[in-house]
């Protein structure tokens, strides 16, 4: 479904109070009008100096932010929709000690709105298995040590990365983080984030193997100078993801690192359609459920 493109000006036109945002909320979560998430009653007294809704039937006192990615927030909603907007219109992500100056936030309460944000992210994109032919390869990423290369690296984790292959063009992709490369990790994965039944193409790493129980699988001993024609698009997966950790984070400690691809994923999915990536993101936040601190 095609959204609005949303311009910096647009976006302040129609986001400018604090009423404009709750206004918003009410239109898209209740398009029907009112439904009362305890009983299902239809009919509600506002109680406006609270922002609050009370039911006439069970009398129970429910906001328009609860139940989304809102829920209990300590920043005002003209903040939390600008957040929004800066790191959605931003293709190279933004980092959380900027946000927080350009909402004028504490970096720790930005961090923790990018988490929220970053996992609504994910969550989405886990909806959709890939279908068709598939490239799939794993990889070392983050890590803000030096340290040794390959396998093992200091301070760096094992990341599986899937890519359907679309003729002369990628189309979706997934990664996640595992703790090791194995025949649990690798099926684990592939059960996840693969139609059952798809063509996989992959490097010849033993444990790899597991995919041929579900898939169709190919696997190919790959030396440096033929990967770029066996396995194109995951490797330019891979490649732009690197660009994205290094410019704007400078790097991503492993404990994170999870979030920052759902964000990449999230972003190389809607590539396409990435000027409207504000609005789905916002539409996303009021239909996602809350999200505890982490």
């Amino acid at each position: 479904m095609n959204m609005p493109e949303a311009s910096f000006l647009a976006w302040q036109q129609q986001f400018s109070t604090e009423e404009d945002c709750l206004k918003y909320l009410e239109k898209m979560k209740w398009s029907n009008g009112f439904i009362c998430p305890n009983c299902g009653n239809e009919h509600s007294y506002e109680i406006k100096s609270r922002h609050l809704h009370e039911c006439t039937q069970c009398k129970k006192q429910t906001s328009v932010t609860a139940g989304t990615l809102f829920h209990r927030n300590r920043i005002t909603l003209v903040q939390w929709f600008w957040a929004i907007y800066f790191l959605g219109s931003d293709k190279g992500s933004i980092s959380a000690l900027r946000l927080s100056k350009l909402i004028e936030v504490h970096w720790r309460t930005a961090r923790l709105i990018l988490n929220k944000l970053r996992a609504a992210m994910g969550h989405r994109d886990s909806l959709y298995q890939l279908s068709g032919t598939i490239e799939l390869d794993d990889a070392l990423v983050g890590g803000r040590q030096k340290g040794k290369r390959g396998r093992g690296a200091a301070g760096k984790k094992n990341v599986l990365i899937a890519c359907e292959s679309k003729d002369k063009k990628a189309g979706f992709i997934a990664m996640e983080v595992v703790d090791s490369i194995c025949h649990f990790s690798v099926n684990e994965f592939v059960k996840k984030h693969l139609k059952r039944g798809q063509k996989v193409h992959s490097d010849a790493l033993p444990a790899l193997n597991i995919i041929e129980q579900t898939q169709h699988y190919e696997a190919r001993v790959t030396p440096s100078y033929l990967v770029d024609e066996w396995l194109p698009w995951v490797h330019i997966a891979i490649s732009n993801l690197k660009t994205f950790l290094l410019g704007t984070f400078h790097g991503v400690s492993g404990k994170y690192l999870q979030e920052y691809l759902d964000e990449f994923c999230y972003r190389f999915n809607r590539r396409f359609i990435e000027k409207q990536i504000p609005n789905r993101l916002l539409n996303l936040a009021i239909v996602h459920a809350p999200v505890k601190s982490s």
